[in-house]
């Protein structure tokens, strides 16, 4: 059976140039970047070389850039970070976050009394500009803001840089969820002032387990973990070499044919959107997911004219790997939160959501196939209605 892979917001395949240069580092770069022999300095000296590199394409400075083990880390870094070492009293979000910050945003309150103020997106998921400014005029705290660029389920995006100046008006801190974009979007944290950002790898085709945190040079910030000094004291523990390695190839590759990438990528979203719209006329796109400009183009969150909660595994049984929501709350039998507010409560239980994701390994044929699995299960679910009713 032929498989399709339309599950890439939730992790992508790596790519074969990643797997060579990880494999060759685990062969040869064996030594502890924190050992004084030539072992030790020759591996240091390829894991310097991946920050700077990074820092470059992102114009950052070298120690801006922390290796992590993921974006939930490096989030978390961010947020917990600010409260016990910046003097954080009041954090702005949304309800509409990935996990670890909604879970890490409560865990502040609890554990420290943060105040927590959430600002309600609109009916399509928005966040605006003003709604941020009114939050920040009620503060009197010290405040950290946490907002992500796109968001993992629905793919709406954010002005990254007027929310950033909209802060820093305020003398607040910005911390932005940046896992669905750096590799996707060209970001430019010289001209964007936001103070966090995190990444992951396997969200463009690297390994998983290995992420970086950008953290501004000079907050103060200090490590959640507890050990060495590595990391410029902020991210303890033994560096993920290979992984470091791969993210930086991962990385490479990402920013080489950026442009000629995005452009293909849109294509196939597009290309997607109609041919649902051919099949299934009374179709929706949850959040700005349908449009192009207003939405990252590596998703596309819709929402079925029926209902079937069995759908993703019935497509897993054809061949389809996709997702009904992210992929950290894909085995909860609930439906999300975020499609929980973003979805109109009439159409709760009389349709289905399902969130496409592509790469650059996507082809059109793979969305002829998923299309036509749909119909099939539309048209199986149609026999079984009847039979059922006589």
């Amino acid at each position: 059976m032929d498989r399709i892979y339309l599950d890439n917001a939730a992790t992508t395949p790596i790519a074969p140039e990643v797997i060579d240069a990880m494999v060759e580092s685990l062969t040869y770069s064996y030594g502890n970047p924190s050992s004084t022999h030539s072992f030790g300095q020759e591996v240091r000296e390829k894991v310097e070389l991946v920050r700077r590199n990074i820092a470059s394409k992102l114009h950052v400075k070298p120690g801006e850039i922390v290796f992590t083990s993921c974006g939930t880390e490096s989030n978390n870094l961010a947020i917990r970070g600010s409260v016990e070492h910046l003097g954080v009293k009041r954090i702005i979000t949304s309800p509409l976050e990935h996990k670890c910050v909604e879970e890490c945003t409560r865990a502040m309150k609890k554990i420290h009394g943060v105040e927590l103020v959430y600002i309600k997106p609109d009916s399509l998921g928005n966040i605006s500009s003003e709604s941020l400014r009114e939050a920040l005029a009620e503060s009197r705290e010290k405040t950290l803001v946490s907002i992500m660029h796109a968001n993992n389920e629905i793919g709406n995006l954010i002005d990254l840089k007027e929310f950033a100046l909209i802060c820093k008006e305020y003398d607040a801190y910005f911390h932005t969820d940046t896992v669905q974009t750096i590799g996707h979007l060209d970001l430019n944290f010289e001209e964007i002032p936001v103070d966090f950002a995190s990444c992951s790898a396997h969200k463009f085709h690297g390994p998983k387990g290995i992420g970086f945190a950008f953290i501004r040079k000079n907050l103060g910030l200090k490590s959640i973990i507890c050990g060495g000094p590595q990391e410029r004291n902020l991210r303890a523990g033994t560096e993920n070499v290979s992984g470091i390695v791969g993210l930086g190839k991962a990385f490479d590759l990402a920013y080489q044919d950026l442009d000629s990438t995005k452009e293909f990528i849109k294509e196939i979203k597009k290309y997607c959107i109609e041919s649902l719209q051919v099949e299934f006329p009374d179709i929706q796109f949850n959040g700005e997911s349908g449009n192009m400009d207003k939405s990252l183009y590596t998703v596309l969150s819709v929402l079925l004219p029926f209902y079937d909660p069995m759908i993703g595994f019935k497509l897993d049984m054809k061949g389809i790997a996709i997702s009904q929501g992210s992929a950290c709350s894909s085995g909860a039998a609930s439906m999300s939160g975020v499609m929980m507010r973003i979805i109109p409560e009439h159409l709760v239980g009389k349709s289905t959501p399902l969130r496409v994701s592509f790469s650059s390994m996507t082809r059109k044929e793979d969305i002829d196939k998923f299309i036509a699995c749909l119909v099939a299960i539309k048209n199986e679910l149609k026999l079984n209605n009847f039979q059922l009713n006589n």
